[in-house]
């Protein structure tokens, strides 16, 4: 995807009075993908596409085709529109690859080639190492904590005891990265991995999540505080749960509220100058720009009101909170939610959508261009 952006195949364009932007021609990356040894030839790339939309890594612009076209047809990565699914799975392996990228770019890493029973082993370190290394640079507040977020690691297959037969603990057992982030993976390996059974158990591969099956009382990742997950756009509020809520538990104990801290004022009045169509909206050359807006909730919530009905808009946001740092602006109209198309729905739907969804919030907003 980066060298598809450096390249300029990744940009935005237009299409019918209409700006899609990051986006990428399916015809050209095709050519692009034979050009750079990516594939053999036009059959192979279209199953390389076609594998990483499979994969929910991108997908037609306006999600009108289900299948990889060789045509002038407009596809985007999911990375580009806040739209990849951001689930446990995916949080812990993004968690995973950060530390490791972390360890291996430091001198005197605690990762090393060791020997044990006459076998040497690379990426290793000992667990008791990894605690402290944890604290010390702020990834984990306390010793714990560090034992449940390595667990996870454990449990999604990041990392593993080097002989396979220790959960992880703190202690001086010797451990190792199952996975080597750095090594350069070629598309071609998709086509090679033909069952659910390869990809979960290949070190190496492109889309390795390998979850194991945890004795009962082992942790989830749900365990791991969300401002250490996923830093997305968190930067702006990062006041620990344990100093918001005054509880002694360093972990999510609560659902997030959509409404503001008792301090914030919210006008009951509408903010919109004059009431908006969805056929206004939409319709060809209207000055509205689409925005996608990525969100994660903190233990307030996300910060912003939404109100109004087909379509609604947003009434008023948090100045401090997670929304206003993700640039949501009140006049704004709310297209989708996680992927969901919602501007033929009312405010209390869309309300409801937002505080039984995840904790990690993709929105799609329609902005006035002023």
């Amino acid at each position: 995807r980066l060298r598809l952006h450096d390249g300029k195949l990744i940009k935005d364009r237009r299409y019918h009075l209409r700006t899609y932007p990051n986006c990428f021609v399916a015809k050209e990356l095709t050519d692009w993908l034979i050009d750079h040894k990516e594939a053999l030839d036009r059959e192979t790339g279209i199953r390389l596409m076609q594998k990483l939309m499979d994969h929910y890594i991108i997908h037609h612009v306006c999600d009108e085709h289900s299948d990889y076209k060789d045509a002038k047809l407009l596809y985007r990565f999911r990375k580009d529109d806040g739209t990849f699914p951001l689930n446990k799975d995916v949080k812990v392996f993004m968690r995973g690859q950060s530390l490791y990228e972390k360890l291996v770019s430091v001198e005197e890493s605690i990762l090393k080639v060791r020997e044990e029973n006459s076998v040497k082993y690379q990426r290793t370190f000992l667990g008791c190492e990894m605690i402290d290394w944890l604290i010390q640079e702020g990834e984990a507040e306390n010793r714990k904590e560090a034992v449940e977020l390595g667990r996870a690691l454990l449990e999604h297959g990041i990392i593993q005891h080097v002989s396979n037969r220790h959960h992880f603990f703190d202690s001086n057992i010797l451990y190792q990265f199952w996975i080597n982030f750095r090594r350069r993976r070629r598309l071609t390996e998709l086509l090679n991995e033909n069952s659910s059974c390869a990809l979960s158990e290949s070190p190496d591969s492109p889309f390795c999540l390998r979850k194991l099956n945890p004795d009962p009382g082992n942790t989830s990742f749900l365990s791991v505080q969300t401002n250490k997950e996923i830093k997305i756009v968190s930067a702006v509020r990062r006041s620990s749960i344990t100093s918001l809520t005054g509880n002694s538990n360093p972990y999510f104990s609560t659902t997030p509220t959509l409404v503001f801290p008792p301090v914030a004022e919210c006008n009951p009045k509408s903010v919109l100058k004059r009431p908006v169509t969805n056929e206004e909206l939409l319709s060809p050359g209207a000055p509205y720009i689409k925005k996608t807006l990525t969100i994660v909730g903190d233990a307030v919530g996300w910060g912003f009101v939404v109100r109004g009905g087909r379509p609604c808009h947003i009434q008023a946001v948090d100045p401090g909170g997670p929304a206003a740092a993700a640039g949501m602006k009140v006049c704004q109209f709310v297209f989708s939610v996680n992927g969901m198309y919602v501007l033929h729905l009312d405010y209390q739907t869309i309300s409801s959508l937002i505080m039984t969804g995840p904790r990690t919030l993709v929105m799609e907003v329609m902005e006035a261009i002023e």
